[in-house]
């Protein structure tokens, strides 16, 4: 009796049927019309092969082969064909359950680093682990060669777990939905009119928004929008006060001591919830931004300015919070000089952002940003860059949009493969390009196919911008007309090394080059938005997970190549190798004119080595914001602080306060702030290389 050994090294019985049904199978693919007689003949003279081995087991594998020999030699060349292709999709499919297997494995032990913001606690592994299915469900259903760029390496789909699923990232109109109230789904939330309400409910807003997308949320215009539910919350004071008998004259000063601890509390309240309330499953807290700094009224002013203070005293023992990134805007004749009516604001932004690393800044005296605001639209970044301010359809500005999907090219190895030739290098740029437009183009096909019931909470309670008039059956189309298609890029410095010998830091040719290459990008994405009325962009990719998945690939193709894949990261967009001493100065003016190319997301970082000072962080933006075309900037440095008791240290091992050993490292990663421990390999290796800006001193050496 014949026994198959199973690809597992399990012994079964030979069964003849399997193999006429699979003959079967292969013959109806192609529609290929045989008589059940033949098959009967087909399958015993395989058997006969078989029998004249006189063996007593045989692997599958051998068994298929013979399968194959025996239609050959009976001349059904088509039918050989189809049952190859058939045996080698088996294969594949086994491959994919294979490779899946081992990462829901891999996952069991530890989430994977590729989000710093994902815990490792059961709900993170359990939305992992869907997450590592629908990626290979989506490569498997998108045409074979689409699927083969991703896979190999020269273009990346972020959130492939998402590619049929929903959409990025959202400025939500704040002060628009809490005014007409929203149904989170269990039943409908009636507009607040006080503060401590409305702060609650932006919470609810964030985090309701963050489980229907799979990228951050961002109040776009926090300080002003809030600001309308203020002056209720004083009247109402003010009526408490006089029913107390309050004398008059003491009533208005008693009134405003009163409505600012109330706004303390709920300003201290958002922030607490953003660091503890969980979405998508439990698995982390929502991505959140918030933009401010440019009040309208002295309301506006006070939730700015008392928003920034209650972050500034951190978390319960003063801990560092990680969300929301805040994002403080600076305009001349508002808040950037000392005669600016709220030159305050910027000076309190200052000085918690050099004890908390918060707020960036973001420059609304840059051409690109100031012609929106003199539109009467004031501009708003997220924190990990996204920026959408322009429309081809319709009225421009962020609130109620945001990217659609962004997919990312692989700069670095068109460079490699270059070997110096320009011609070369752009010709195989144009071919990324154009797959990353058809990528992006099924991505949309693909994603219209939702309905408004789909993304309950950002289609169906009006969120985004497009879903004004649509019903619960309707297609999402609309609102991807009004969001952003992005075409990213990663490790232009390193791609400049392959073609030049030297990155933009090191070399005027280089730089020359390096605008060249984003400027073709971006001409790229405005003529696509010409040709097909969807609003694209240049986008500086927040590459987090994805520094350290391409150089993996290259280093396996290409071995390792001095300045470009000698580490473990490739450098992010357009930035100067963390590892190159340049000034403060040298890099805000080489990266500076990156900003008005990459429409889509941009952002530059300063590193420093200690904690900065006030008058530090100043110095910097008002440099950086006088003398270039720069819009956002981080100041980055390394948090560690005692888990204990709170104290900050200065380089210490352990709490010179408390004597605890227990210190808690907070770094920023791709625009936003997280553990040290939760870093990803890529970001680990580059943060590790992070050198001052200011003294050319490592800064991660604790």
């Amino acid at each position: 009796m014949l026994h198959v050994v199973k690809r597992d090294g399990r012994k079964v019985e030979f069964n003849s049927i399997k193999i006429t049904n699979a003959i079967k199978s292969a013959s109806e693919e192609i529609g290929y019309d045989l008589k059940e007689s033949e098959f009967i003949d087909l399958t015993q003279k395989i058997i006969t092969h078989i029998e004249n081995l006189n063996l007593n087991e045989m692997d599958v594998e051998d068994i298929q082969n013979i399968v194959e020999e025996v239609l050959i030699e009976k001349d059904y060349k088509k039918l050989w064909i189809a049952y190859s292709n058939y045996r080698k999709e088996r294969n594949n499919i086994r491959e994919i359950k294979s490779d899946l297997m081992k990462a829901i494995d891999k996952i069991g032990v530890e989430t994977d680093r590729d989000n710093a913001n994902v815990g490792n606690n059961y709900s993170s592994k359990l939305l992992r682990i869907a997450s590592e299915s629908n990626k290979w469900h989506n490569l498997a259903n998108m045409p074979k060669h689409l699927a083969k760029a991703h896979e190999n390496g020269d273009i990346y789909y972020h959130d492939l777990d998402s590619y049929n699923l929903t959409v990025n990232c959202l400025h939500i109109p704040t002060k628009e939905v809490l005014i007409n109230g929203f149904n989170t789904g269990y039943g409908y939330i009636r507009s607040p009119k006080r503060i401590e309400s409305a702060a609650e409910l932006s919470c609810i807003l964030l985090q309701s928004s963050q489980n229907d997308m799979f990228g951050g949320q961002s109040h776009p215009d926090f300080d002003n929008d809030m600001s309308v539910f203020v002056d209720y919350t004083r009247q109402e004071i003010v009526e408490e006060l006089r029913e107390l008998g309050i004398e008059e004259d003491r009533i208005k000063e008693l009134a405003e001591k009163k409505l600012r601890r109330i706004i303390e509390q709920s300003m201290q309240g958002i922030i607490y919830n953003l660091n503890t309330m969980h979405s998508r499953a439990g698995s982390q807290v929502p991505f959140s931004s918030i933009n401010l700094g440019i009040p309208k009224s002295k309301d506006a002013a006070l939730i700015c300015e008392i928003f920034l203070t209650e972050y500034e005293k951190g978390l319960g023992h003063g801990e560092q919070p990680i969300f929301p990134n805040i994002i403080f805007r600076v305009k001349d004749g508002v808040n950037k000089k000392i005669e600016d009516p709220y030159y305050y604001l910027f000076r309190i932004a200052c000085r918690v952002a050099s004890k908390r690393m918060n707020p960036t800044f973001m420059n609304i005296d840059a051409d690109f940003n100031k012609l929106y605001y003199d539109m009467g639209v004031i501009p708003s970044t997220m924190g990990c860059r996204t920026y959408v301010c322009s429309n081809v359809n319709g009225d421009p500005g962020p609130k109620g949009r945001g990217n659609i999907a962004p997919t990312t090219i692989n700069l670095p190895r068109i460079g490699i493969m270059s070997k110096g030739n320009m011609d070369k290098f752009f010709k195989l740029l144009d071919e990324r390009l154009n797959l990353s437009y058809e990528s992006l183009m099924h991505r949309y096909n693909t994603l219209k196919k939702l309905r408004v019931k789909d993304l309950p909470f950002v289609v169906g309670q009006k969120l985004m911008k497009g879903s004004e008039n649509l019903k619960e059956e309707d297609s999402i189309e609309p609102i991807l007309k009004q969001g952003s298609w992005a075409i990213g890029f990663i490790g232009l410095a390193e791609a400049l090394v392959a073609l030049t010998g030297k990155h933009h830091g090191e070399s005027e040719d280089s730089r020359n080059l390096g605008l060249k290459i984003i400027t073709h990008i971006r001409n790229y994405t405005d003529k696509l938005t010409e040709k097909t009325h969807l609003n694209w962009s240049c986008y500086a990719t927040p590459a987090e997970g994805l520094s350290g998945k391409f150089i993996v690939q290259d280093k396996k193709i290409f071995g390792e190549i001095k300045g470009i894949t000698d580490k473990e990261y490739y450098t992010n967009s357009y930035h100067v190798p963390v590892n190159f001493p340049i000034s403060i100065k040298d890099k805000i003016d080489i990266e500076a004119p990156y900003h008005k190319l990459c429409n889509g997301g941009h952002i530059s970082y300063i590193e420093l080595d200690d904690y900065p000072s006030e008058d530090t962080i100043y110095d910097i933006i008002n440099y950086a914001y006088s003398n270039t075309n720069i819009s956002y900037i981080g100041i980055n440095f390394h948090i560690r602080y005692c888990k204990n008791c709170g104290t900050y240290l200065h380089g210490e091992n352990s709490c010179p306060n408390c004597g605890s050993n227990d210190i808690q490292g907070i770094s920023r990663v791709t625009g936003y702030l997280s553990l040290d421990e939760r870093f990803g390999q890529g970001k680990l290796a580059e943060r590790e290389d992070r050198i001052s800006q200011a003294t050319g001193q490592k800064v991660y050496c604790n």
